[in-house]
């Protein structure tokens, strides 16, 4: 991620934890109407393009101001946003986005040859791996073989330039110390992506390798709670963020999947029940995260694995919580423009506000289906 390059990883990351609580407003309940339906959805996600999307470099831009593109890792996060719109609605003119995004995406991102990716683009490890597991995600989608193709390869070079094969885990960078959530778990969740498309056993056997490296140095069993980071043998650095949550989950649900190992299930559970009880407030909304920098984007990869929990392994005890928070941010959108925000509690500003913070509503909306009652 670009914005903890230019700082030392400890201060940065002290300095991100803040949270900016706002003005509580009561969540929703699954007891009255459903406060979103199926055109919301539709009508949220063109929002978001009318006001991001660039139709000429096929890629967001990183404010509504429409000046400069959105850095490179959450493109990719938008890019499944996109998918996971299709997969809503069977839209030929979202399956056209989705195309559309991978051609902006190989035209900026150096073709996806992923050693100009990182010496051209300047893309660290875990900005890779983001897209490795989207273009696989792609294929799944379109069954286009370069999706695949790219996804393997870039899997490859991350793999063999990041793993420590004497200490284990994934490095999160060649220019900062550290072995982060943030590539530890996305290389899981990449690995089962393509153990699911390939059934090649070595995927899963590296899905295993690093899950459980990454049990003993990136999560606290005990709470459910995902560790930021660990550098070289300091203990593990405990910042809570969303996505580190999320993206846990996602590698422990996928390889319950794969195994109907239970242990695998439990540890979800534990994880979800973390960001429920101590990361949200005490109505269960989720934190803002991202105030002007790429975190607004975290809770939109939160979204994608707590469907993926509730749908895939059955957990639907967490499906009131998700459709609260999601609720909440369409009840406070901008009325005029149709965008959320990254704080839920609170109205969206009016003004200029970045792709990042306003992608999460978005996420959930394509993610989960409107409640009936």
């Amino acid at each position: 991620m670009k914005l903890l390059k230019a700082i030392s990883l400890v201060l940065l990351l002290a300095a991100c934890g803040k949270k900016n609580e706002g003005p509580v407003l009561p969540s929703p309940s699954l007891t009255q109407a459903k406060t979103f339906n199926m055109i919301d959805a539709n009508n949220a996600f063109d929002a978001f393009n009318t006001a991001f999307y660039d139709t000429n470099r096929k890629l967001y831009f990183s404010k509504s101001d429409r000046k400069e593109l959105a850095v490179g890792w959450p493109q990719a996060v938008f890019w499944d946003i996109s998918m996971a719109a299709y997969k809503r609605s069977k839209s030929a003119a979202h399956l056209k986005l989705v195309n559309d995004i991978y051609q902006g995406g190989a035209a900026e991102y150096s073709n996806f040859d992923w050693k100009k990716v990182k010496e051209v683009n300047d893309f660290i490890y875990d900005d890779m791996m983001w897209w490795i597991i989207s273009l696989a995600r792609g294929y799944e989608l379109t069954h286009d073989q370069k999706h695949l193709d790219a996804a393997t390869a870039g899997f490859k070079y991350v793999w063999d330039n990041s793993y420590d094969p004497v200490n284990g885990g994934m490095r999160w960078s060649w220019k900062v110390e550290g072995k982060n959530a943030c590539i530890n778990y996305p290389t899981v969740i990449a690995a089962m992506t393509l153990f699911n498309i390939t059934k090649n056993q070595d995927y899963l056997d590296k899905a295993k390798n690093i899950y459980a490296w990454s049990g003993t140095n990136l999560f606290q069993a005990s709470t459910g709670r995902v560790a930021d980071h660990k550098v070289g043998n300091n203990p593990p650095g405990f910042e809570d963020y969303t996505y580190n949550q999320g993206t846990y989950i996602g590698s422990a649900v996928m390889l319950f999947k794969a195994t109907n190992d239970p242990s695998f299930l439990a540890d979800a559970k534990r994880a979800a029940d973390y960001t429920k009880n101590k990361m949200s407030d005490s109505k269960g909304v989720l934190p803002a995260e991202g105030e002007w920098n790429e975190q607004g984007v975290l809770k939109a990869i939160f979204a994608q694995y707590m469907q993926m929990l509730i749908l895939d392994a059955g957990q639907t005890q967490y499906s009131e919580w998700m459709h609260a928070n999601l609720n909440l941010a369409w009840i406070n959108r901008d009325q005029k423009r149709t965008l959320m925000f990254r704080d839920y509690k609170i109205a969206c500003p009016t003004g200029v506000i970045q792709s990042y913070e306003a992608s999460s509503g978005v996420a959930f909306m394509q993610l989960f289906d409107p409640v009936t009652n």
